[in-house]
């Protein structure tokens, strides 16, 4: 068991091998999904955003 654990690690903790697989991709990451969960999901996408923005509207305006 503890030659399985060292080779995965040694694998797939390797940056080598993740920059090999390539980035994480989103897109159509809700394709599939009833309409109510695609609106939720376009919902709290917005809401994050909306969130950031108004994070760097407060550190714009600490800053002034």
């Amino acid at each position: 068991m503890n030659r399985i654990k060292r080779w995965w690690h040694e694998t797939f903790d390797d940056w080598f091998f993740r920059s090999l697989i390539g980035p994480a991709q989103t897109k159509g990451a809700v394709q599939g999904c009833d309409q109510s969960s695609r609106e939720q999901w376009k919902r709290d996408i917005e809401n994050r955003k909306r969130y950031t923005r108004e994070q760097r509207e407060r550190r714009r305006a600490e800053r002034a």
